[in-house]
C-alpha cells in the first residue's frame, strides 16, 4: 500500500479567537476577569450553609424565600481558554464563564455585551 501524506491543515481560528482579536482583548485578561466574578466570598459561603442546614432540618424552611445562585468558585482555566481559542470542545458552563468574563471586559471598555452565539 503507498503512504499517503496528509496535508496540515491551515490553523483556522475559531469563532471565540477571531472575536477576540476583533475586540483587541487578552486571553490573559479574561482569564483574571474569571477568577474575580467566580471567587467564592463570604455571602455565596453562608447561602451553601443554610442550603446544608435546611436539607438537614436545622434551618426554619421558608418557602418564600427567594432562591440565591452562590457563585461557582470554579473560574476559567487556562486548558480550557486554550481549547476554546483553537475551536476544541468546551464544556457548556465553562462556556457561559467565558461569556462573564469577556462581558465584564467589554464593560470596562465601554463597549455593548455580547451574547453566547457571537462568542460560539
Amino acid at each position: 500500500m503507498p503512504k499517503t501524506e496528509k496535508q496540515a491543515a491551515p490553523a483556522a481560528d475559531s469563532k471565540f479567537a477571531q472575536f477576540l482579536t476583533s475586540k483587541k482583548l487578552d486571553a490573559r485578561r479574561v482569564l483574571a476577569a474569571s477568577d474575580a466574578i467566580e471567587k467564592l466570598r463570604p455571602e455565596d459561603r453562608a447561602i451553601r450553609l443554610l442550603a446544608k442546614q435546611r436539607k438537614k432540618g436545622d434551618a426554619p424552611k421558608d418557602k418564600n424565600a427567594e432562591k440565591v445562585r452562590p457563585r461557582s468558585g470554579r473560574p476559567v482555566t487556562p486548558r480550557a481558554m486554550s481549547a476554546a481559542l483553537a475551536g476544541g470542545a468546551v464544556a457548556g458552563p465553562m462556556k457561559t464563564r467565558i461569556l462573564r468574563a469577556v462581558n465584564r471586559l467589554l464593560e470596562q471598555k465601554k463597549q455593548d455585551a455580547v451574547t453566547f452565539d457571537a462568542l460560539f
